[in-house]
């Protein structure tokens, strides 16, 4: 594929691309980063682009994936060192770990604790606020599916907790 055909499959595309980008970002600037770099990926993968039926589709496709991409590498540690500071405190006296970070820090370890799927739900629900429809088109799954996965992710914070308080009693 050449620029000009590239040009005349993916610019199109560019208006819909940036108001995806700008409700999964919530930032101009930062929207206009994320269309900038899947244009570029786009562009670089143009060789293989010729079979694509729906440009469309794989482009909004392709900027999801980036954005998720990045929040993963945001919100994940990647080194044993910053994995072994998600561990819950090993402290007899549960109170002392409230104490030694605020209770929203605390519960955000325990959500990265969960199973993947129902960690990724709860981080956009509670911690991002976005509504079930924006999970929906963010994660792909169907809104009953996330309110599955929710309302156990939230079971399992609750269990815990519970635990917790009663042994540092």
């Amino acid at each position: 594929m050449d620029a000009s055909q590239f040009k005349q499959c993916f610019l199109p595309c560019h208006e819909q691309l940036f108001r995806m980008a700008w409700r999964l970002t919530g930032n101009t600037q930062a929207a206009e980063d994320l269309v900038q770099e899947t244009f570029l990926k786009l562009w670089m993968k143009r060789d293989e682009l010729a079979t694509i039926d729906s440009y469309e589709g794989f482009s909004v496709t392709t900027l999801k994936h980036l954005f998720y991409d990045e929040q993963r590498k945001r919100r994940l540690p990647t080194t044993p060192q910053a994995l072994e500071q998600l561990q819950i405190p090993h402290s007899d006296d549960m109170a002392g770990a409230f104490e030694e970070e605020d209770s929203e820090r605390f519960i955000i370890r325990l959500i990265r604790q969960l199973p993947k799927k129902q960690q990724q739900v709860m981080l956009l629900r509670d911690v991002e606020g976005l509504d079930y429809q924006e999970i929906e088109k963010l994660t792909g799954q169907k809104t009953v599916h996330i309110r599955v996965l929710l309302s156990r992710a939230r079971k399992q914070i609750r269990q815990q907790l519970k635990e917790m308080m009663q042994n540092g009693k």
